[in-house]
């Protein structure tokens, strides 16, 4: 018989504002106590320097993390100019100096950027990524003096602009595809100018639908969790439950499908429903009439909608 979960059921994605010094999982489990929640998870890891946009979600919205691990996201990094690092970050340990060219203009740097970081591009990840080699974080092989090799991967780049060219610093915004390593970029750019780069800041701004605005810090929920006068537990959970955002907004990006209820009931018991749908592709699915969302379902070529991931928790009366 299987062990019931420890903590309370609650549905839900929390936009934490990651500090830095941090590592996700801790600022994961620091959340996850807050809401006293059975579950939850995150969707793409920031290294414990970066800071920014890292969706939790509880409960039930754990089932659409891959959606947003799969999303694009939009970062804004500083880059130091003429030191690298062996990891390519402030974390790192200094591998070379130069001096930083005299004649580097902004003409020159956003050149290189459209040239050369703009489109799909292929990468090779920094081996003290979080990329698994036979199960194992690149970083940790990295740290014990492990060499593996490291397969370059294409990436897309949407966007990436330079915000601002100081005597040793560069501050980017960059719009890409799941997968991208920013400090690879910045390296990169770094060899290109001739003095080497790291990045000394990196903070994630937007996450698939969630911006920047949207976020809260720790410090913010840990205050909502504060009892008050007159409060009892209920008041503080309600208090907390207000800030979570619903678990179909991690799939927004799908067109949304009303389902009669006994439609729902049919795909919960793992059957296609047989009626036409004109549809197409993955979908996200809503009883009809009604705010209850029943997950994500697919509709075939030939119109028949199929279970992928439901709500165990949607109710079908």
């Amino acid at each position: 018989m299987a062990r019931k979960p420890k903590g309370r059921r609650i549905d839900g994605v929390f936009l934490l504002d990651k500090p830095g010094g941090i590592s996700s999982n801790g600022a994961l489990q620091r959340v996850k106590r807050i809401y006293g929640a059975a579950k939850a998870g995150h969707t793409g890891a920031l290294d414990p320097l970066a800071t920014g946009m890292l969706p939790i979600c509880l409960g039930e919205a754990t089932k659409y993390s891959q959606f947003l691990l799969d999303s694009d996201k939009r970062y804004r990094t500083t880059a130091k100019l003429g030191v690298r690092t062996d990891s390519s970050d402030a974390d790192g340990e200094v591998v070379e100096t130069k001096a930083v060219p005299d004649n580097l203009s902004r003409t020159h740097i956003e050149t290189l950027l459209q040239t050369h970081f703009s489109g799909e591009i292929e990468q090779v990840p920094s081996i003290y990524s979080a990329l698994k080699h036979n199960g194992q974080p690149l970083y940790k092989l990295a740290r014990q003096g492990i060499e593996v090799e490291v397969k370059p991967r294409r990436v897309r780049i949407h966007e990436i602009k330079l915000l601002d060219l100081r005597e040793d610093e560069l501050d980017l915004e960059v719009y890409c595809s799941k997968g991208t390593y920013i400090r690879s970029i910045v390296e990169d750019l770094g060899l290109m100018l001739d003095c080497g780069a790291h990045v000394s800041m990196l903070r994630r701004l937007e996450t698939g639908p969630y911006r920047e605005p949207m976020m809260m810090t720790l410090e913010q929920l840990q205050a909502l969790a504060e009892p008050r006068e007159g409060d009892d537990q209920e008041c503080i959970q309600a208090r907390l439950d207000q800030v979570l955002l619903p678990p179909w907004t991690a799939v927004v990006s799908l067109p949304a499908l009303e389902l009669s209820a006994e439609q729902a009931r049919t795909l919960q018991y793992g059957q296609g429903c047989s009626a036409i749908f004109e549809q197409r592709g993955q979908v996200r699915l809503f009883i009809a009439g009604t705010e209850t969302f029943v997950g994500v379902g697919e509709v075939s070529d030939d119109g028949v909608l199929k279970p992928m991931r439901l709500m165990s928790t949607a109710p079908t009366e």
